[in-house]
């Protein structure tokens, strides 16, 4: 994580230059500096003004609402009480229970407060926020900038997208209005409303950083980057453009301390309402699904790829029987585009894929045999598995060096194993202890390890040397890495 600093700029007086320079007045001076001042400014360009939010705030500002939540920790999943912890060694609690007496042996955990932000996108009380504002939630209130309070149902929840809807009993709600993040340039100003540390209705501004960021464990949403200050509180809140109109949810930001940081990330508003649509309607939200693994194409696959530029996905594993694999994709072709959108890169895939519906047939073009070539392909729908999966795992971690991706089925069965992470890079202490692209890493410190989350927290409890259990071809072996 780097520390961004902002800094603003002013131009330098002309004026205030020439007269450090000189040590005497000179007759004509002032219409000099104002001809040199009118010429600098004629080759820097037109100066605008900085933009003026309380126009903007006024007309949306009331349909941002603050979202507060209790989480009964001895609730279960269909909210009955739950054992209390240590209960079912006490030889009391059986007897209590049978004759419905309230058991007090054991101190009972006290109710969690939670709060976020959300708005209204329909005046008869549809509102959207994050999922993991009322993850767990067992009682949910919507405070609106008027002082009302009403209490709010779960309509449905998606942790892949971090979307959530809520729906309270009212009419006549102020809304937002819904903009086009497709429109969104990098530089735009932006603005974000939301309720940071329980200050309702704070507005902070800044601008789009960068598009389609993809973040760890977030492989389906194509985040805004913005340098707008989101803070604990502001989760759920609406990111707008300069003509008022939500673009984005405020989700997450990258911080070493948990507060603002310079980095600020929001989901696109099409994700969220297509979510809120299937969930409303559905239940459920439904995703497309090819059953691919990738990885990013750099210079030097491009290059052997015969590709003038690095771009695309590479397919490095076909799922048997999945929809790539019916429509004829195979191992080492570059996905280019699908449904006529661009594919700049690996990462960008998995949301373009999982936005189209299940059972729409749409072409993919590819980079096979050093020409492109348009293939259609019926999209399948996404259950447990994953749309397109491989460089989403990214660094394992930093003491180590390596670059790992989870196995795939056919990978598991050839190399005869039911877990670990195979190797696609090895740098620093890794490649120095012998670690090679290729290696399966099954286990660290004699614990087997399943996924790349397992094997970073396994790496961050070490201290100073771990054990990795790796398999080449058919031999295991340990090798010690140092990660001091």
């Amino acid at each position: 994580m780097m520390r961004t600093t902002l800094t603003r700029t002013c131009a330098v007086c002309l004026i205030a230059l020439l007269a450090a320079c000189s040590g005497s007045e000179i007759p004509g001076l002032n219409n000099a500096n104002a001809s040199s001042t009118t010429a600098a400014a004629a080759v820097a360009g037109p100066t605008r003004a900085l933009p003026d939010f309380s126009a903007l705030v006024e007309r949306v500002g009331s349909a941002v609402v603050n979202v507060s939540t209790v989480r009964n920790p001895e609730a279960t999943a269909d909210n009955t009480p739950a054992v209390p912890p240590g209960a079912e060694n006490d030889p009391f609690y059986e007897f209590f229970k049978r004759f419905g007496i309230p058991f007090e042996g054991v101190p009972r955990p006290s109710p969690t407060m939670g709060l976020g932000s959300g708005f209204i996108i329909s005046q008869d009380g549809y509102i959207l926020t994050n999922a993991h504002v009322v993850e767990g939630a067992t009682e949910v209130t919507v405070k609106l900038t008027d002082r009302r309070e009403f209490k709010a149902k779960i309509v449905g929840a998606d942790t892949r997208s971090d979307i959530a809807t809520l729906k309270i009993e009212a009419s006549g709600l102020p809304t937002v209005t819904i903009g086009d993040p497709e429109k969104v340039k990098v530089g735009d100003w932006v603005a974000a409303i939301g309720s940071p540390f329980g200050f309702e209705n704070s507005v902070t501004a800044g601008i789009v950083s960068a598009k389609s960021r993809a973040l760890p464990d977030s492989t389906y949403v194509p985040f805004i980057q913005t340098d707008v200050a989101v803070n604990p509180g502001n989760s759920g809140g609406p990111l707008f453009n300069l003509q008022g109109e939500v673009i984005g949810i405020n989700s997450q930001i990258y911080s070493r301390t948990g507060g603002y940081m310079g980095l600020s990330f929001a989901i696109p508003i099409n994700v969220a309402i297509k979510v809120k649509e299937d969930l409303v309607h559905y239940g459920k939200v439904t995703r497309g699904r090819l059953g691919v693994t990738i990885q990013d194409v750099n210079q030097e696959l491009a290059k052997s790829f015969g590709l003038d530029k690095p771009a695309g996905a590479i397919v490095s594993s076909v799922e048997d029987g999945g929809p790539a694999d019916k429509a004829g994709l195979k191992s080492g072709d570059i996905i280019l585009k699908v449904g006529g959108k661009q594919v700049d890169q690996s990462n960008e895939l998995p949301s373009v894929v999982a936005r189209i519906q299940p059972g729409t047939k749409t072409d993919i073009e590819i980079w096979r045999d050093g020409k492109r070539t348009t293939i259609p392909v019926t999209i399948g729908e996404l259950g447990e598995k994953t749309v397109a999966s491989a460089s989403q795992s990214g660094q394992a971690d930093g003491k180590l060096g390596l670059a790992v991706r989870p196995l795939t089925p056919d990978e598991r069965k050839q190399a005869k194993v039911d877990g670990g992470v195979v190797v696609q890079n090895a740098q620093g202490a890794a490649a120095r202890a012998g670690i090679q692209s290729g290696d399966v890493i099954l286990g660290v410190n004699g614990e087997t390890i399943h996924n790349v989350g397992e094997l970073r927290e396994a790496v961050s409890k070490s201290n100073g040397v771990v054990a990795l259990l790796v398999q080449r071809n058919d031999a295991r072996i340990y090798v010690p890495v140092r990660t001091g």
